[in-house]
């Protein structure tokens, strides 16, 4: 399944011109608040009729201008899945589960597997009120899935949530990516949740794309540092847990080499996707010895970004994959940093976040 997307709109002092592509998974659409991230979404749903352009699921219009299709949205099959969860307060769980069913006969993933999948089973007799926040938003998905769309439109859906809370459901919004086998158009701010979910993402600027294309290889583009904001750049690796440790340390096997990190909560040969902040990397010329930090991983600098003021962001290949590295301008000349340099990227275990540890389900 795929959505092809290319839309111009003007709203008077602010013009939308978005144009993207993409598959099976989770799609983010990322970008600072007011670049038009909803106002996508909202003409992919129908609730809003774009000037020009082209809307289409699995090769099929919702929305082409030239052609005057405009499909209604009750027509759409879309599921959308709001910041808040709108949930019907004098329904059961199962009864708003239900409600989603009772448009189409036979929903894309049977009723039973969408509440297994999002671990709702002991919340079916429950009403909203008993419900927290990140429960409201798990049966607010499994009502959209029985509605059996094509395409499911997630925005801002972990926005109104405490941190606590976002923990709670992000690991069966992984599952819901790696298992539904449909597209999903997420929109966020928040780069922890695009790092652990997308597979594609889409930047935003001022109502127009400036990139789009595979996560891994959009975060470990030194040249959208800026966009993406300095504090948030990162690269992802991808890695497997092969040892839990005694002392409470994780040891995962990356394309790159051995990683140990806190405990991560996963079996020994679990997939993970693991991320990284440029600005927890060092670098040393030689293989460092008497230190603290447990990760050195051989690199080779691949490219490196001259910023405005006194820092500089290093792209760096590590085994097949790539990181990053936010260090000064000082430092970068001094130790002679070009394209081609082998040298090692320094990380401190308690340096990565638990929530930058994501999971990846496997589809077999």
């Amino acid at each position: 399944m795929s959505i092809s997307v290319d839309i111009t709109h003007d709203f008077g002092g602010f013009q939308l011109r978005a144009a993207f592509e993409a598959g099976e998974g989770v799609t983010a659409i990322f970008g600072r608040s007011g670049s038009g991230k909803t106002t996508i979404i909202n003409a992919v749903a129908g609730l809003l009729k774009p000037q020009a352009g082209r809307i289409t699921v699995n090769g099929s219009p919702l929305f082409d201008s030239a052609a005057r299709i405009d499909m209604p949205t009750h027509k759409r099959r879309v599921g959308y899945v709001f910041q808040d969860a709108r949930l019907f307060p004098h329904l059961t769980v199962l009864q708003n589960l239900r409600y989603g069913a009772r448009f189409h006969r036979r929903p894309t993933l049977p009723q039973d597997d969408i509440i297994q999948m999002l671990g709702l089973a002991p919340l079916l007799s429950r009403h909203p009120t008993a419900l927290s926040g990140g429960e409201k938003q798990r049966v607010a998905i499994g009502r959209a899935l029985l509605s059996a769309p094509d395409l499911l439109l997630m925005d801002e859906p972990l926005a109104a949530l405490d941190t606590a809370r976002k923990d709670e459901i992000l690991p069966y919004l992984e599952r819901l990516r790696d298992t539904a086998g449909l597209p999903i158009l997420y929109v966020s701010h928040a780069m922890t949740e695009v790092a652990r979910l997308a597979n594609t993402l889409v930047l935003l600027e001022n109502g127009a794309v400036r990139r789009a294309g595979p996560l891994a290889d959009l975060l470990s583009d030194p040249d959208l540092a800026p966009l993406i904001g300095l504090r948030d750049t990162g690269a992802v690796l991808t890695a497997r847990v092969t040892t839990h440790h005694p002392d409470g340390l994780t040891e995962l096997a990356c394309s790159g080499g051995a990683l140990l990190l806190p405990r991560v909560q996963a079996a020994p040969g679990s997939p993970l996707r693991v991320r990284i902040h440029a600005h927890e990397i060092m670098l040393s010329l030689t293989a460092p010895t008497g230190i603290s930090a447990l990760n050195v991983l051989p690199v080779t600098v691949e490219q490196v970004r001259m910023g405005d003021g006194p820092g500089a962001i290093v792209r760096l290949r590590c085994g097949q994959e790539h990181l990053l590295a936010r260090v000064t301008r000082r430092s970068a000349t001094a130790m002679g940093l070009v394209p081609g340099l082998p040298c090692h990227a320094i990380v401190k275990s308690v340096s990565v976040a638990q929530g930058d540890v994501g999971a990846l389900h496997s589809t077999a």
